[in-house]
């Protein structure tokens, strides 16, 4: 609907302004290539159950935005503890939202970190699916780094996160590591406060009668 030359767009209020030019910023970070290989994981991943879509990100963000596509995704990842118990298509969008959630939290619960987690309606509402493809390639990358049998495709399509070198001292160890460090950084033994100022006491206030 066309109303005082704006334009409106469904439950989305009026595009316009500085909202219609941040929103083609962000829509110039979506990658087509990316979505490609995403696609192709995730089709390898869950199988013949899951179809494929048509090129395009509106195609992308209508494949995967009932959250079911998702959930498959997190549940073929996880072995046999499936993360979500529940799978059903619905054309409720609380339902569908719902799902996109459940989704969310499996995969934060799986290792993504909240700063490459999207928001559900940056998938839902078509905010911002750029952000949906971060998540989904950090996603696919923990997969290939935790190496557990659950991973299918190309381990190519994503580079493995470094892993953190965590190393076990003990307690001999660690207590030679303090006296390097203090010879190194000085000392305060046989330091005398003599005739320094009490800083931080609490001023005394006499009254007189």
């Amino acid at each position: 609907m066309i109303a005082s030359g704006v334009l409106y767009m469904a439950n989305k209020g009026p595009a316009y302004g500085l909202s219609r030019e941040v929103q083609s910023k962000i829509d110039k970070k979506y990658d087509p290539e990316l979505e490609e290989r995403l696609v192709a994981w995730i089709i390898a991943q869950c199988g013949s159950g899951v179809s494929q879509p048509a090129q395009g990100k509106t195609s992308f963000q209508n494949w995967l935005k009932d959250g079911c596509v998702l959930c498959e995704l997190i549940n073929s990842l996880s072995g046999t503890n499936k993360p979500v118990k529940s799978i059903k298509s619905s054309g409720m969008a609380f339902k569908q939202m719902e799902q996109i959630s459940m989704f969310l939290k499996a995969a934060e619960n799986y290792g993504v970190t909240k700063t490459d987690m999207f928001q559900t309606v940056d998938l839902f509402e078509g905010k911002d699916l750029a952000a949906v493809q971060r998540t989904l390639m950090a996603l696919g990358s923990l997969a290939v780094t935790k190496d557990d049998g659950n991973y299918r495709g190309d381990p190519n399509w994503f580079h493995k996160k470094s892993q953190e070198n965590r190393r076990d001292f003990s307690e001999e160890q660690l207590s030679e590591g303090r006296n390097v460090i203090g010879l190194q950084m000085g000392t305060n033994k046989g330091a005398s406060q003599a005739g320094m100022t009490g800083y931080g006491r609490p001023r005394q206030i006499i009254n007189n009668p």
